[in-house]
């Protein structure tokens, strides 16, 4: 057999290089994947901090001076147009439902803010239902509405938050003592008054009325309110443009 020294010698020559390219490859995809990473991160951070920037500009104007925007402000008890649900509270709509504040939040309700002290601003019912206070909420009742006025047969809840001060003193209306259950109420039935209430007495939130719709974990409890997954889109119950991704940049008021 016949060698061909010529060919053996070109195949060595190109072994050390394949070697070091073979070498070089998992640095490159690794390069590769962090550099996707980077523009994923970079384009979330521009679609969800820009999406909702001019409303959060403007809600943070109101609070500065709530008396100079009084357009801007919906009044306790409006109903928009045919919509099932009356406004709970004053104030202005400043985050609405999948609204985000940071990597990973999705806003599961609306914060109302009424641009008063604690305690001031009364919030109502926007419902009729069986209200509910379990023992260890300070600042929280929750509205049992067994026919959905949009879907008939389905059971949802509407949750009411933030009415209590930094410290947790309730603003919650004596009726509802902690440990209340199943209490029937009518739409417009006085709740509470705005607080400021987080959990954390030295980092309080601003004055403000949440409010969600929470979905029923199909036997008759309610599902974990701080996931929007187990919360429905607010903005047909309302009559109001509250989903931020249909609603990039308004204060929702009534058309």
């Amino acid at each position: 057999m016949q060698v061909n020294w010529s060919y053996l010698s070109k195949l060595s020559q190109t072994i050390p290089f394949q070697a070091v390219y073979n070498a070089e490859m998992p640095k490159r995809l690794a390069l590769l994947i962090a550099f996707a990473a980077i523009v994923t991160a970079a384009l979330y951070l521009f679609i969800n901090y820009r999406r909702g920037s001019a409303r959060t500009l403007q809600t943070f104007a109101f609070l500065r001076d709530p008396a100079s925007r009084p357009d801007l402000r919906m009044i306790n008890g409006t109903q928009c147009d045919s919509a099932p649900f009356i406004f709970p509270t004053d104030g202005l709509v400043g985050f609405i439902w999948d609204d985000s504040f940071r990597p990973g939040h999705r806003h599961q309700g609306i914060d109302i803010f009424a641009g008063t002290d604690v305690g001031v601003t009364p919030v109502v019912a926007a419902y009729p239902g069986y209200l509910s206070r379990e023992l260890g909420w300070k600042s929280s009742v929750i509205i049992r509405v067994p026919n959905d006025p949009l879907q008939a047969g389905r059971q949802i809840w509407v949750y009411y938050t933030h009415m209590a001060n930094p410290q947790g003193n309730s603003f919650i209306s004596p009726d509802f003592p902690a440990g209340t259950s199943e209490v029937y109420v009518e739409a417009g039935t006085l709740l509470g008054y705005q607080g400021n209430y987080s959990g954390d007495p030295n980092n309080p939130v601003g004055v403000h009325l949440h409010v969600s719709v929470v979905k029923d974990d199909g036997f008759g409890r309610f599902t974990n309110e701080l996931e929007i997954e187990n919360t429905y889109d607010p903005s047909p119950y309302f009559g109001l443009p509250l989903n931020a991704y249909e609603n990039t940049d308004t204060i929702p008021m009534c058309e």
